[in-house]
């Protein structure tokens, strides 16, 4: 803090110094404020919920495998239908819940014709999930 002094000196300079006192004070109110509040942001309630344990039911669809082969004969699950057989099992499939999941094996030979043929069946009988399942090790 500067006081006045009798020495003659130029008056009118402004003071330098920054008054520290009302920066203190700010500063302890603050610091009670924070030391009053901090306990009660901390307060907690104590609830004992009840404990249950559940698993999910999860039925798996069954997989229907289609394989053609490159004379356009068609198998399910490993056995040749012809173009009936293969509608009605189709419409079978179509109706259960869950519905399976259709896998198509094609002969890199087959016609795409006959794998689109098999598509189109399969997606008028309902049938949502249909997957292609390929061989990466079969030469390129």
């Amino acid at each position: 803090m500067t006081f006045a002094s009798m020495e003659s000196g130029d008056d009118d300079a402004p003071l330098t110094e920054i008054n520290m006192v009302p920066l203190i004070d700010v500063m302890l109110v603050l610091l009670i404020i924070f030391i009053v509040t901090a306990p009660l942001l901390t307060h907690a309630v104590k609830v004992d919920l009840p404990k249950a344990s559940s698993t999910v039911n999860q039925t798996k669809p069954e997989n229907v495998q289609l394989a053609i082969d490159a004379a356009s004969q068609v198998f399910w699950n490993g056995e040749a239908v012809d173009a009936a057989g293969l509608a009605g099992r189709l419409q079978a499939a179509g109706a259960m819940q869950p519905q399976p999941e259709v896998h198509i094996r094609a002969e890199r030979t087959t016609p795409y014709e006959k794998v689109a043929q098999v598509m189109s069946e399969a997606a008028r009988s309902g049938l949502v999930r249909i997957g292609f399942v390929t061989d990466p090790t079969v030469g390129n």
